[in-house]
């Protein structure tokens, strides 16, 4: 399975009043784990959209085991794979690089649909690099 790390930084923009990370940008941080690996594989999310495949997200879902903080350094770890001819998914874990602590983990699931919105399959690039 193809996997990457990406390295981000707790903004104060995306912090409450008591300095943790709101809870919603932890997706934000998987979209650019999830960007990079693509990126890695030889494909950006720009060259699949112009190739006429979209990658909406259908499914989502996140575990906060302890905060993250302003100012702190986060790898988001990031890992894909097939599940069907149409579907891919891809599971995450944030890591606070100071202290190794697994701050959340999460996954998401993404169907390919053509220009006209309807199903289609995966590009044959996507599906070797996945398979």
């Amino acid at each position: 399975m193809p996997k990457s790390t990406s390295l981000v930084r707790v903004r104060y923009a995306d912090t409450d009043k008591m300095g943790v990370a709101y809870h919603a940008n932890y997706f934000v941080w998987f979209e650019v784990g999830r960007t990079d690996l693509l990126r890695t594989l030889g494909w950006s999310y720009r060259e699949m959209e112009a190739s006429g495949v979209i990658l909406p997200v259908i499914e989502a879902q996140c575990r906060y085991r302890q905060s993250s903080h302003y100012d702190d350094e986060l790898e988001v770890r990031t890992e894909g794979r097939l599940v069907s001819p149409v579907r891919l998914a891809f599971d995450y874990e944030v890591v606070r690089v100071a202290d190794a602590v697994t701050t959340a983990v999460g996954r998401t699931v993404h169907a390919a649909l053509g220009e006209d919105g309807r199903p289609c399959r995966l590009p044959g690039r996507i599906t070797q690099a996945f398979a």
